[in-house]
This record gives structure tokens, sequence and C-alpha cells, in this order.
């Protein structure tokens, strides 16, 4: 163990026999959308390059199906051809100049595919997907294991050093592994030895296809998180199972896309499951890696101290940082540009069939396209915000050589991300301040803060160009009476309850249900102040139903338990929009549903197709499909978008200043942290 590092156990190698990991740290897999663009692999080359330069011990790739049907898309991944191997080696090529080892997962989706030729161990659609799979014959069974061992072959021709086999998160074979999906009476059906059959021949083919010297990772479902779902006892039986048919390395699997317990979104604790990966340890001889929501080094190094697992797995917080694992090495943790879990650029990109990037890391995934080039010469730029979107054009266009000064009328730097990390389940935010905070600190760029600018003051100084990065403005509303509410403090915005602490009652109408409206209920929810379950484990597992005792199948408990419930003064929310859609509709793919249901859960009321008739003393009436009705509100909150805050653009224009607007100052729509960050890197890339 290298004792004398900040992180000793994390930058232990792992001595696998047949070869050695530099680190215990492995890049987890994510699909990035690049495997099948066009030209794809050379800009993946890159992308993974940069994460072997930074340090990590071993990554895994996005999924890759071994054949046709098991394909995500119809044009998905596949490698099943000799001819598709050439491709594989710029990667490869790339990753080996540095002492990194990289293997590739292979991935058959089942019945989680989205085309029509999808199979699964029986006919039973998925909730998530639009095609119902066939059941597989046993000739097509056996047929996808000799698939898988070829695609391994293939994969050691292209020089990777092993592969990962999927058998986690709800894909084909974990859904063999299941009876919730599983309803065969043959030999691969019924008893669990029968279930995972498929798991244990894939490994054993996969074994003797490419020999002793050569990495197999399986990815176990260790927590189903679904009915149905397997019971410890099972899990470990296959655990056993794997082990003895030539796996070198388990990885903990984590719920199944379907499952209704959020995994990986901000609001889940860090390491929230890492507990099951240490259950595993007590069972099987190999190394085991843990995963899911670790960010910091600092975590990861507490889980390998603990003995909770031989490795961790990251893969979010290699978008964020790819020299993730440098800084640590050289004690810079406070440099790493965290993952906060948003999901915004990465997984819902990929549900959308866009290519993945970053919300704090735009250069994610275009490494070959987004570059900051030094400038041949420096500009003097004055910088107005330090919202999300100033403060990273300040630190990319300082890093390209320009000289640039900030200015921001507040006491703190951070705009709407100082609203943001006040909401229960958002405290990630914090990291992301302390990165520029750092950020600045090291590439000195003058902040002044508390300062308000004017076109003659930015004039006289002497500017070349001027970036107007100054955020949004709430929408005002005309509803009758909203004038007498404002004054009696009855109406208030959504600043004034987050920002300004103002006193809100104990019943509450919230006008708009986009992002801001969520998080104003879920600050609201629970007692006069905001409580959050992420950094309570217990509390966060039992209000998602989770059992660590493991007593019945999945790990799922009988009856869940709400943050509000013993609560004596659970406040009555009224969440209200004026669409007809479904309320929550416009949020992340990946995390809309987790903040929908943990409103429910705490009794919010979801209101569409609503118009506003007038705030009255008793609170807010409206009209629903025709009928009036009053929503009795000690406090409503406006919610309702915002505008563009523009104010010094023309008096800019008009004295001759070439100005940039960027963030909510551009567009102030939903308010968009990911949108502000990638137009202040684009602007900074050619300013």
């Amino acid at each position: 163990m290298n004792t004398a590092s900040p992180f000793p156990h994390l930058l232990t190698p792992l001595d696998l026999g047949f070869t050695q990991l530099s680190n215990r740290v492995l890049m987890g897999s994510m699909h990035t959308g690049l495997e099948e663009e066009r030209g794809g692999f050379a800009k993946l080359a890159a992308f993974y390059q940069a994460r072997a330069k930074g340090g990590v011990g071993l990554i895994v790739t996005g999924g890759v199906s071994p054949n046709m049907r098991g394909r995500i898309a119809p044009f998905g991944s596949e490698l099943s051809h000799f001819w598709q191997v050439k491709k594989h080696q710029q990667v490869t090529a790339a990753v080996h100049e540095y002492p990194t080892k990289i293997c590739l997962q292979l991935l058959h989706t089942g019945r989680y595919a989205y085309h029509p030729f999808s199979v699964a161990p029986s006919k039973v659609k998925s909730p998530i997907t639009p095609f119902t799979p066939k059941a597989m014959s046993v000739r097509q069974i056996n047929g996808t294991i000799k698939d898988y061992a070829y695609a391994a072959k293939l994969a050691a021709k292209a020089g990777y050093d092993g592969v990962e086999i999927m058998g986690s998160e709800g894909y084909l074979i974990n859904q063999f592994a299941c009876t919730r999906t599983n309803k065969r009476e043959d030999e691969w059906g019924g008893s669990i030895e029968n279930r995972m059959r498929l798991a244990i021949e894939t490994i054993t083919a996969v074994r003797s296809k490419v020999g002793e010297k050569f990495i197999i990772i399986f990815r176990l479902s260790m927590l189903d998180l679904v009915e149905g779902g397997n019971s410890w006892d099972e899990v470990v039986m296959m655990a056993k199972a794997v082990e003895k048919a030539g796996a070198t390395i388990i990885n903990t699997g984590i719920g199944w896309h379907e499952s209704r317990v959020p995994t990986i979104v901000t609001s889940v604790p860090r390491a929230a499951f890492s507990w099951v990966t240490e259950k595993m340890k007590k069972e099987v001889t190999i190394p085991l890696i843990t995963t899911n929501r670790i960010n910091t080094p600092e975590v990861a190094e507490k889980i390998l101290s603990s003995g909770q697992a031989d490795m961790v797995s990251m893969a979010r917080p290699f978008l964020a940082d790819a020299d993730f694992v440098n800084k640590a090495a050289q004690n810079k943790s406070n440099e790493i540009n965290t993952c906060i879990g948003c999901n915004q650029a990465c997984l819902d990109h990929v549900f959308q069939q866009k290519r993945a990037s970053c919300l704090v890391n735009p250069m994610a995934c275009y490494e070959t396209e987004l570059v900051l080039n030094k400038v041949s010469k420096s500009k003097k730029l004055a910088v107005i915000g330090a919202g999300p979107a100033g403060l990273a054009f300040s630190v990319y266009a300082t890093q390209r050589g320009h000289q640039v000064e900030v200015f921001d009328k507040l006491s703190e730097i951070g705009g709407q991300f100082n609203i943001a990390k006040q909401i229960p389940g958002k405290e990630e935010f914090y990291e992301t301040l302390r990165y520029f905070n750092k950020q600045f600190e090291l590439l000195a760029i003058p902040l002044h803060l508390g300062v308000k600018q004017s076109v003659d003051s930015l004039k006289a100084a002497g500017f070349d160009e001027v970036i107007l990065a100054t955020g949004i403005k709430p929408r005002q509303l005309t509803i009758d009476g909203i004038e007498a509410g404002l004054a009696r403090k009855q109406v208030l915005s959504y600043l004034d309850v987050i920002r300004d602490k103002a006193t809100v009652g104990n019943k509450v109408a919230i006008i708009g249900a986009g992002g801001i409206g969520f998080d104003v209920a879920s600050f609201l929810i629970g007692d006069d102040k905001a409580e959050s379950t992420t950094e309570n484990l217990d509390s966060w597992l039992n209000e998602w139903g989770v059992d660590k005792n493991y007593h019945n199948g999945g790990a799922l408990l009988a009856k869940t338990v709400s943050h509000g419930e013993g609560n004596k003064k659970i406040r009555e929310i009224t969440l209200l929009q004026r669409k007809t859609t479904k309320v929550g509709k416009g949020l992340g793919k990946t995390s809309g549903w987790v903040h929908r249901a943990h409103l429910t859960k705490n009794k919010v009321k979801m209101l569409a197709g609503v118009n506003y008739k007038a705030v009255v003393e008793k609170g807010l009436l409206i009209e629903v499909d025709g009928v009036e009705q009053l929503i009795e509100a000690d406090q409503i909150i406006i919610c309702a978008g915002q505008e563009p805050n523009r104010d010094l653009e023309q008096g800019l224009v008009a004295h001759g200043a070439t100005v940039h607007l960027i963030g909510g100052a551009n567009v102030a729509a939903e308010l968009d942290a990911k949108r502000a960050i990638r137009q202040a890197a684009e602007l900074a890339a050619i300013i």
C-alpha cells in the first residue's frame, strides 16, 4: 500500500495474478452516443485517452451487443464480425499509451431493446420500452452464448484487456435470473440453478475462448429493487457460481431501469449501496467492485479503507473531470470538478439518442471539437454576473490567455446555484461552487463582489469586450388581486422563500410546476425548515422502500415511510400549472419521475390545466375544466418562469461596445445551467 499517498487505499495497485491494475479506480460503463456516430470512434478514442491520461486504473466501455437482437436500438453498437475490430483498435491503442487497462462491456438488452426484434426469456413486455419481446428458443439461447464468446474473442483481437459481461440493471442475463421476467418451465427457468444458467454458461464460454490471461468482469445484480427480484440467498448462490465459472472480478449492479427506487440521481446519498457489496465480501474471494453515487476521492477512500469493496466504480465523475485520479494523487481533491449527479447532459441525452456530455464539463465527449487553444492576442474582458455562465466563461477564457475581470452586485458567487444548493437533495451544488472558487484562486481572476456596474463604469475601464451573464428576473404575473396579495405578503416569489427565507404558512399554493416549482415544493416539505434525507442513509432507504436486511426478494420493504410521517406540522402544498400536460413532464427524463414520486409520497397535490382567476384573502381562486374552486393558501408562491436580465445591453451597444449575452441573460426559459455553461465554453473557445 502507498502509505505516503493522501488516498493510500484508492491508489494501491490491484494484483489480478496474470496482470495488475495501477489503482483501485474503475471508470464505469457509460454509453456516450459516439459509438453510433459517423467517425465517432476517433472521438471516443480521444475521450477515453483523456481519462487514461488522467490516471484511472481500469476503464469499462459503454455497452456493445454480442449480436443484432441484443442491440440497444436499430443501429446500436454490436461486435460480432471481424471487420468491426479495426475501429475498436483506435480506442485501445489510445488508452494503452498510458498504464490504464480497458475492458469492453458486452451487453444484450433483451426486452429493454428499442427495436421490434427484441428477445427475452419469456414474452413479458417491459414497462419502459414500446416492443413486446419474443420468447427465446433453446437454440437462440445457445446461439447467444456462442455470440458472447465470439464477441469476447474479437474484443481480445481489438486489444481490450478484458470484457465486462452485463448481468444486471434488468438486461437479458438479469431477465433470465429473476422470476419477474423468467416464466420458463424448461431447463432455463424455474429454480435459481436454471435461471442463472445463462450467466454461468456465458462466463464459461467466454473464458474458454479468451484463455486465462484476460479480465472477465461480471456485473451481478446484487439489488434488483423490483418485485419478483432475487432473494439474498439466490444472489449469493449466483455470485459463488460466477466465481467458480472463471470471472476475475464481480462488479455490483444496483436496480433495474424500471425500478421505482432512485439509484443515481443527486438526491441519492453518496455511496448509498456500498453496504450490499460489503455483505457480499463475506461470500466470495475474488475482488468486488462497488458503485453508485461515489463522486469524491474521500468517499472512495472510506469505502476501500473500511473493507467494503476492493475497487470503486465511478462513471459520471469521469465525465465531470478526466483528471480525477491524478488530482487525488497530488492531494488536490479540492481542484476536482465534482459530478453533481444531475444526469441532465449525460443520461438524459443518451435516452434521447443524443451525444452524452456533462453539465459541469461541456468538453466531455467533445475533446476533439470544443478545444481551448491559447490565444495569439490577449483581450481585456469584463464579465458581468458570477452565476454558472459567468464563472465558466471566466475560467475558460482565462485558461486561453485572456485578461478577465468579473463583477457581481451580490456578495457571493453562484447566481441561481445559490438557490439550487438549498433544495433538499441538491447539496451537491456546493461542490460546483467550491470548484469555481478554487479555479478563480489558481488562475488569479479578479473578482469584484457587491459591485454594481454601469455603462459609464465599464466604458471608463477600457474593456475590449463585455460578456453579460446577468441571469434572469422572475416573471411578473397579472392576476386579479395579486397586488394586494403582495402587499400583505401573501404572494411571494421563489426568491423570497428560498433566498430571503420569508415566513411561509401551513397552506401553500405554488404557481408554476417547472423545475423551480418542484424545488420550492421540496424545500417546503416537512416543518418550518427544509430537511433532507441525502445525508441520512437509513432515512433515505426507508423513504424509498429499500431493506438492508433483505427480507424480501429484490430487497424491497413491504411498506415505505414518507418523509413527513410522524411529523405533526405537515404543510398542505398544491402545485399548479396552466399546461394540460402531466405535471413535471418537462423535468429530466431520468430524474423527473424521482421528483414527482418524492412529492407524491409527501402528499403534495398536483393540478394541471389551471386557469388563475384571482388572489383572495383566503387563497387562490382557480378554474379547472370550467369549474371554479378555491385553493386555501396562507401563501401563494410564484414560480411561473423568468425573463432575461439585459439592463446593460442597450446602453453598452449604443456606446459602441462589443457585447455577448450568455446564460439566462441570453435565454431565460426554464433555468438551464447545462446550456449556460456550454454556451460559456463555446464563446470562450472562439473569442
